[in-house]
């Protein structure tokens, strides 16, 4: 049970911290004004944003199932400092 708790809480704070000013927040907020109705594009946020982790979660293992984990965290490391190259050349 320790490692469930270990894999949630690690997700929660990556992804409560890198999901803090994105263009998804910024649309939520944009749509809150536009309507003027919280409760409904909370709650379509909110389903939104769960299939598509959810996608990501399906796409995830079975990617897991073909790949060797540390072929992907290299991949993915690779990915972002190509990524985070690109943004800092103001190519993205």
């Amino acid at each position: 049970m320790a490692a469930f708790w270990k894999a949630f809480l690690s997700t929660l704070g990556l992804l409560l911290l890198a999901e803090l000013g994105d263009k998804t927040q910024l649309a939520v907020i944009a749509q809150t004004c536009k309507y003027g109705q919280p409760l409904a594009v909370f709650l379509g946020a909110a389903l939104a944003l769960a299939l598509v982790t959810g996608l990501g979660v399906l796409f995830g293992q079975a990617l897991a199932t073909l790949v060797p984990e540390t072929i992907l965290r290299k991949a993915a490391a690779v990915a972002f400092v190509i990524m985070g190259v690109l943004i800092w050349a103001n190519v993205l």
